[in-house]
């Protein structure tokens, strides 16, 4: 209940005690209403009264004949929380609280899924959250079940089951192992809500090059670049080409062009000649002019 509410409570109450007359009255209400629900409100005793209810982002006002029951249509409350009834007129003022709780039905799911786009192969690497709604947009906390489903390009599917909890329900996903779109599903009865996530190649794997005498110079190529699960890895990716000759060093940084990478440098005879893409090692080649 934020302080703006508290304080009109709190004048409420104070007004209905300066009200004084003969009549006493009393009220008899419900301790949990359903959100937009019918519900009504007892009172007894003698002459005229005013009821107030006063809840989270709404306030009701109605002129009670003492002894007559208030009926209250559905609709009529519907943001779940704590609400205090107060019966202002009397010789002291009456008040009784209740709670309105989330309707039972589910009827919107907000889904959440981290990160958008990330390497194939990673155990763990997708998570996702569920949170179930009713129709009034109030978080239902009664435990529901939730299923999850992640697709992948090549028909692969993974499924987790979870109960919400407070109403969120959470999972963690393996990302597959082929490169490109994935879907992944948040289900809730007949409630179904999906992302998309983005896979893309992980780091090079088994980096091989080839070495072949260009003149007075050596030509080094390598053989197509995939990752560990033998997707191509994109055009871009930097290979760097080291050639340690007599104490010496020097070094070429090459992108990946139509999957492959290849540069000329000098033809030392003995040079010791390597290969790498990031932290990734490929294999070394002692040139000897063949």
């Amino acid at each position: 209940m934020n302080s703006r509410t508290a304080f009109l409570i709190g004048g409420l109450i104070s007004a209905a005690t300066q009200v004084v007359f003969a009549q006493s009255g009393s009220l008899t209400l419900p301790k949990t209403v359903e959100a937009g629900s019918a519900f009504s409100i007892s009172t007894s005793g003698n002459g005229k009264s005013t009821l107030y209810i006063v809840g989270p982002s709404q306030v009701l006002k109605r002129d009670v004949q003492l002894g007559e029951t208030v009926t209250f249509p559905n609709g009529t409350l519907y943001n779940s929380g704590h609400y205090l009834a107060i019966l202002s007129g009397t010789s002291s003022a009456e008040n009784d609280s209740f709670d309105v709780v989330s309707a039972g039905k589910p009827a919107n799911l907000n889904f959440f899924a981290k990160p958008s786009r990330l390497q194939v192969g990673l155990r763990g690497g997708i998570t996702g959250a569920a949170y179930v709604f009713d129709a009034y947009r109030n978080l239902i906390t009664a435990p529901t079940a939730v299923s999850f489903e992640l697709s992948g390009p090549s028909g692969t599917v993974q499924r987790r089951t979870a109960t919400t909890k407070e109403g969120a329900a959470w999972t963690q996903m393996d990302s597959t192992p082929q490169q490109g779109t994935d879907k992944f599903v948040a289900r809730v009865e007949d409630l179904t809500s999906t992302r998309i996530i983005g896979q893309v190649p992980g780091d090079p794997c088994a980096l091989k090059m080839s070495a072949s005498p260009s003149g007075k110079r050596v030509k080094l190529s390598t053989e197509p670049v995939r990752d560990c699960s033998g997707n191509a890895v994109p055009d871009g990716t930097i290979v760097t080409f080291t050639e340690a000759y007599s104490g010496e060093q020097s070094t070429v940084d090459v992108p990946l062009k139509r999957g492959v990478a290849e540069v000329e440098m000098p033809a030392h005879n003995g040079a010791m000649i390597t290969v790498a893409s990031g932290v990734v090692l490929g294999n070394q080649i002692r040139w000897t002019g063949k």
